[in-house]
């Protein structure tokens, strides 16, 4: 029984506290034009464009997989469920990503689509979470704009997983 709590405790931190990271990250890619990630940041600005899921979450996992593993150094089982949580926040959020790149009305669980609305409007300031908004909110981040325009109404309708996916 305390197990399984323990397992599921581990899953939903590391795929809570991967949220955080990447929030942290993006904000940090804006806060100094010095740091070498802001450069390769500063291009994906200039694209407006997402890499395609696969190649986001080998970005996310690359960066990230240190810590990955460390929950292994307390059980097998808390190793395992902390690697699928954080490897869990990592697809979701290159997808998520992705989504907000090519069709951004289909991004149903935010009120807005905050990574879209951040690149729309060159908000270098505001609105950094990819996957989710839960952090703009907690650190006076986010900033609420009108952001379904016609541009966004006139586009032609796909599904969900109507995007790039390599």
């Amino acid at each position: 029984m305390w197990t399984a709590a323990i397992v599921c405790l581990c899953f939903v931190t590391a795929f809570v506290l991967a949220s955080l990271v990447e929030y942290w990250v993006h904000r940090l890619m804006h806060a100094s034009p010095k740091l070498k990630i802001s450069e390769r940041h500063r291009e994906h600005h200039r694209k407006n464009d997402g890499q395609g899921v696969l190649w986001e979450f080998l970005d996310y996992v690359k960066g990230t997989a240190i810590a990955m593993g460390l929950m292994f150094f307390v059980s097998w089982q808390a190793g395992l469920a902390w690697m699928l949580g954080a490897l869990a926040f990592a697809a979701f959020s290159s997808y998520a990503h992705q989504l907000q790149h090519e069709n951004p009305t289909k991004c149903f669980w935010m009120k807005m689509p905050v990574h879209y609305v951040h690149h729309k409007y060159g908000m270098w300031h505001h609105n950094f979470g990819l996957a989710v908004d839960w952090w703009d909110h907690v650190f006076g981040t986010y900033k609420a704009v009108d952001w379904l325009t016609e541009e966004e109404l006139n586009q032609p309708e796909r599904g969900l997983l109507a995007l790039r996916w390599w």
